[in-house]
């Protein structure tokens, strides 16, 4: 199932890219060039039509990931979070074409000659990318209107309607994955959508919005909580997944973000795959020149190796240095943040923060799918796979939906958190044995959640989690925290071991953090919740109403 599956996304990413050279079945047929009845025929057509979906799937990528959140504090300060962003004229996101796209598939599907169990997978295929898509409109835009069915006029009044409140959207999101998750194939024969990747979005979507209900009191929170849990249960249920761990804890978790096979690994619910000559990527290179880096409240957040924060640790030595910052800390803290030996390229050893340079704006280097491989640092040459879908992942929404229904017991950590924990050898997660901590960034919170949150933090650092997840907590407010737009302490003796004209121009707080935006204030408002709609948008539809604030 694996192998077939990443070598068909090799294949179709390939297409994509050979697309813009040559012409091909993408661009020569366009929707209004297709005619449905010399098309459509048979399992071919609609096989070669559902290709065009696969360019749209949520690829993972570590470059510049979670800027826009409270985890980091780029060398460019993101407009959206400084509050300088404005309404855009025309894109923004709002585009709707590629709903059109599904529709027209599933208006022309069943003219195929084939058994219904054969369309129904093609079908299924449609409609977990048309979930996902409006899915990511209904974060960006909230309501948003909600087209189900193919429009031939495009002059006509349904195109020029109002908004569908977001609970009804996302009501109709889970029927369509419903639909996905009940006709993919288990073992898909050519490596496409298969059951089991559908389910991951399901669960990722009914977290997000099972828990977006609750915080912010929309009701009917319970349905996509349970169907969270349900979804991840049945990944775990199937044993063809587990998380990756050679026994080693300091290096297996860097070491899952640098492999140039995915193929195989327990972890890999959906991987997409690069290989020398058909389809290479850039990552490693762009992750060793981003100007990025993880904020003093992400490099706080990580647990000292006694499974306490360092607020309750007897065992935090403090930051006066970056050495005694990392020592007995979550060994994960040494595989996403750059310490102290640390090969940055063939041989060019850390052992000092580099800071003052274009590799990290805060000193707390991301390292996260970051290598020392010359090859992987060639230009548009890394074969590094990413994830599509990561088990951990899973796992964390399993013990999040679980703690969010009251239902998380001793044994759902033990088969979720703690096998996380388990792969860098950190102390178990005991519900009888937490104790809330003085400086959470979510006092109010029962303290399983807080504990749970907080390992997600970490766990999915830098894979582009954290904004949905401010979101959904109704949790802007965290990048009200100063410590979200600071690095390392710069202490005298620290900048004393660094050339003058590196460390001039840094300018430092009165406890001697770094100040990565000085004169700068990170505000939140809740009209960030919600991206404008385009200013053409408004004018061409009178019924479509900004989105507040804006």
């Amino acid at each position: 199932m694996k192998n077939k599956h990443i070598i068909f996304m090799t294949f179709f990413a390939a297409l994509i890219l050979a697309s813009c050279k040559k012409d091909s079945f993408l661009n020569r047929y366009p929707l209004s060039d297709i005619s449905p009845q010399n098309f459509f025929k048979n399992e071919t057509d609609l096989q070669i039509y559902c290709n065009q979906y696969y360019s749209t799937l949520p690829v993972q990528n570590f470059v510049n990931a979670d800027d826009d959140s409270d985890d980091k504090a780029n060398a460019s300060i993101n407009s959206y979070l400084a509050g300088t962003s404005t309404v855009p004229t025309t894109g923004g996101g709002w585009n709707f074409g590629f709903i059109r796209t599904c529709n027209f598939f599933l208006a022309n599907y069943s003219k195929a000659t084939i058994s219904d169990d054969i369309k129904n997978i093609y079908v299924g295929e449609t409609l977990f990318f048309r979930a996902n898509d409006f899915w990511g409109k209904v974060k960006t835009f909230g309501d948003v209107p909600y087209v189900n069915k193919y429009i031939v006029d495009t002059s006509k009044s349904v195109l020029y309607g109002t908004r569908m409140p977001h609970k009804q959207v996302m009501d109709s999101v889970l029927k369509d994955i419903n639909f996905a998750v009940a006709h993919l194939p288990v073992d898909a024969p050519d490596g496409r959508l298969n059951k089991y990747m559908a389910l991951a979005l399901k669960a990722r979507i009914c977290l997000w919005e099972g828990t977006y209900r609750k915080y912010f009191g929309v009701g009917d929170e319970t349905i996509y909580l349970q169907q969270a849990t349900d979804a991840a249960e049945q990944i775990m249920a199937s044993g063809q997944f587990d998380i990756y761990s050679t026994g080693n804890p300091q290096s297996d978790y860097y070491n899952l973000f640098i492999q140039d096979e995915l193929q195989g690994n327990p972890e890999a619910i959906m991987p997409m795959r690069y290989l020398t000559t058909v389809l290479t990527n850039n990552f490693d290179r762009q992750l060793g020149e981003a100007g990025d880096g993880y904020s003093k409240d992400f490099a706080r957040s990580f647990l000292c190796t006694d499974g306490k924060p360092t607020s309750l640790s007897s065992l935090y030595k403090g930051d006066n240095t970056p050495d005694d910052e990392a020592t007995n800390r979550d060994p994960r803290y040494k595989q996403q943040i750059a310490t102290r030996g640390f090969d940055f390229l063939n041989g060019d050893i850390i052992t000092l923060p580099r800071i003052g340079t274009s590799v990290t704006s805060t000193g707390y280097q991301p390292i996260k799918g970051r290598s020392s491989s010359l090859a992987a640092w060639n230009a548009g040459q890394s074969t590094f796979d990413v994830f599509i879908f990561r088990y951990a992942e899973t796992l964390l929404i399993e013990a999040e939906a679980k703690a969010e229904l009251g239902l998380c017991t001793q044994t759902v950590l033990d088969n979720t958190i703690n096998k996380l924990r388990d792969r860098v050898g950190m102390p178990h997660m005991i519900i009888a044995s937490l104790v809330k901590d003085p400086k959470s960034d979510f006092p109010a919170l029962p303290v399983l959640i807080d504990e749970i949150r907080r390992e997600r933090r970490i766990e999915l650092g830098s894979e582009g989690f954290r904004f949905d997840d401010m979101h959904r907590w109704h949790a802007g407010t965290l990048i009200n925290n100063s410590e979200t737009a600071l690095g390392m302490k710069l202490t005298p003796a620290l900048r004393a071991q660094y050339p003058a004209d590196q460390v001039s121009n840094i300018v430092v707080d009165v406890n001697n953090y770094i100040k990565v935006y000085p004169g700068i204030t990170r505000t939140w408002n809740d009209k960030l919740y919600l991206n404008p709609l385009p200013i053409q948008e408004l004018t061409l539809n009178p019924n479509l109403k900004q989105n507040p604030g804006w």
